[in-house]
């Protein structure tokens, strides 16, 4: 058993917010209105296979979020995961501002957060340049890792995707440093968040909706998980993946999600994909986290059934939002591949800071 010594009014005063939410959480949400997608609920959103959240869960997360509670036996004893060192290395401005044209370029900034280059265009991916990712700024929330660059060292964006609207992956202050020059791509109802600060070059998907910019066709896909940014909004805003279809290959960008059969119909549908990024971490305890974060042994899964030819971790390293040590995440992954008889060449994770580029090769 773990306790940490914690202040009896903070301990009421989080738990009576976190009730709060998880209330919400723990109703069974509306039917699908008649002729709607079965994700659709009166008020919003719902994974169609994921159980509803019950009572005895929401006093089992509670407990576990405060401190107190069993820890799960890690994937490798501790001593074996040194204390976390992130490796950075510093961006190549000439990379940044002349890659080559017929690649697909891709350089890791932290987390969930790309800058993708392909086709003429700049993109990012899930922008959080912010210290914290949370609205209440605390040793839990904070960035443990620095920035792979800064804002002022983007080239000129042209495209932003959004997977969902968690603090993690939408934050406030970049898309006001963005601006409205980029075209945002968001899932459903969460055009009207952009709209509320100024935001107005956005387009709206539902799952399996499709829009072009440019060279490139941005297709919303399923994803298992959640959205939420306060009391009272769960699930009214949609949360999905993205997968770019562009002339050196379609990229599929996971977001956040729990493993379910999404990812397969994703293959069948829009594969096989050139590259995908799949997240690695964040994923115990796997009781309160298995529906909406995958371990690394099903992101090898995922890998092999949306059909990747090239794979990329992500959601680690950058945020300690699970029980997991923050350099666990990537040592999983090799052993997963391993066991999986999957090339570790297949599936890599990269430096802070670090550019890759990835030529176009044929589908085999």
């Amino acid at each position: 058993m773990r306790r940490r010594p914690f202040p009896r009014w903070i301990f009421f005063a989080l738990f009576l917010c976190l009730w709060g939410v998880w209330s919400c959480a723990s109703r069974r949400p509306a039917s699908a209105p008649p002729g709607r997608p079965a994700h659709h609920t009166e008020n919003g959103f719902k994974n169609p296979h994921m159980n509803e959240v019950e009572i005895n869960y929401v006093k089992k997360y509670l407990s576990w979020y405060l401190g107190y509670g069993s820890l799960e036996k890690p994937a490798f004893p501790r001593a074996q995961v040194a204390a976390y060192q992130a490796e950075v290395v510093p961006p190549d401005p000439n990379h940044l501002s002349n890659p080559h044209p017929g690649k697909i370029q891709v350089t890791w900034i932290g987390h969930s957060t790309f800058l993708l280059q392909f086709d003429g265009l700049n993109i990012l991916t899930d922008p959080v340049f912010a210290r914290h990712a949370s609205p209440f700024p605390t040793r839990k929330t904070r960035r443990r890792a620095p920035l792979g660059m800064s804002l002022e060292e983007l080239p000129p964006i042209d495209a932003v995707i959004i997977s969902h609207n968690h603090y993690d992956h939408l934050d406030a202050a970049t898309v006001r440093e963005l601006g409205n020059r980029p075209r945002y791509f968001v899932p459903l109802k969460q055009g009207d968040w952009f709209r509320k600060k100024g935001i107005t070059n956005v387009v709206e998907l539902d799952w399996w909706q499709s829009a072009e910019f440019g060279p490139v066709r941005f297709h919303c896909v399923p994803a298992q998980h959640f959205s939420s940014r306060g009391l009272g909004d769960r699930n009214r805003a949609l949360w999905c993946g993205w997968v770019m279809e562009t002339s050196r290959g379609k990229i599929y960008f996971v977001g956040d999600s729990g493993y379910f059969p999404g990812f397969r119909q994703i293959g069948r549908r829009l594969g096989p994909l050139r590259l995908a990024f799949i997240p690695i971490g964040a994923y115990y305890p796997r009781w309160g986290l298995e529906k909406i974060h995958i371990s690394p042994t099903e992101a090898v899964s995922v890998h092999r059934e949306v059909g990747s030819q090239q794979s990329i971790g992500m959601h680690w390293g950058t945020f300690k939002f699970g029980d997991e040590p923050m350099a666990e995440p990537p040592l999983y992954l090799q052993k997963a591949l391993k066991d999986s008889l999957v090339s570790p060449e297949a599936f890599v994770v990269f430096k802070i800071g670090e550019t890759r580029s990835y030529p176009w090769t044929p589908s085999p």
